[in-house]
């Protein structure tokens, strides 16, 4: 606890590449949710020992892809009621994961848990720039109250520039699972 503050956590943790299960990387972090104002999204400073696989390959062939496809991608359901996701979209999968952490972030608490649990929608936006744009409905499972809370993002992405979330909105019509 800090006076007036909020509360600090350290974190010890192992980390496993998504890409890569037999990688891992220990991680120490430093956590402090600020008291009172639940507008403000905790203080996180961390410590990688190692690096992660490298996704330049992969993150190339996905973009160039992406930038040569005709009509702009559309999909829905990701992964299926199944759990499954195809591996084409594996790629669109990691994405909208690594967009939705932002949220994640933006919006905890000490009292929340949520992580993502589908892509409910997605739709490639055409830009006239190097970035590739998908606009995105996800449902973010809140673990705590069990709640599905629906969410809309816009992200942009480059394989040299990353994820950014340029706008994003929790949506109603939340439910209790």
């Amino acid at each position: 606890d800090i006076k007036d503050v909020g509360h600090k956590y350290h974190l010890e943790l192992e980390l496993e590449d998504e890409l890569d299960k037999d990688s891992t990387v220990n991680c120490t972090a430093e956590v402090l949710y600020h008291l009172g104002n639940k507008n403000v999204a905790p203080d996180v400073q961390f410590t990688l020992e190692g690096e992660l696989k490298s996704t330049e390959e992969a993150d190339h062939v996905f973009y160039t892809r992406i930038r040569s496809l005709e009509k702009e991608l559309e999909a829905e359901n990701i992964p299926d009621s199944h759990g499954h996701v195809p591996p084409e979209l594996q790629p669109l999968h990691l994405l909208a994961w690594a967009a939705s952490g932002f949220l994640v972030w933006q919006n905890s608490t000490e009292n929340t848990q949520l992580q993502l649990a589908q892509v409910k929608r997605v739709k490639q936006v055409r830009r006239s720039d190097k970035y590739l744009q998908f606009d995105f409905q996800v449902l973010l499972h809140e673990m705590v109250s069990q709640e599905i809370i629906p969410w809309e993002m816009t992200v942009l992405w480059h394989p040299r520039d990353g994820v950014q979330v340029t706008r994003e909105s929790r949506q109603p019509g939340h439910s209790s699972g």
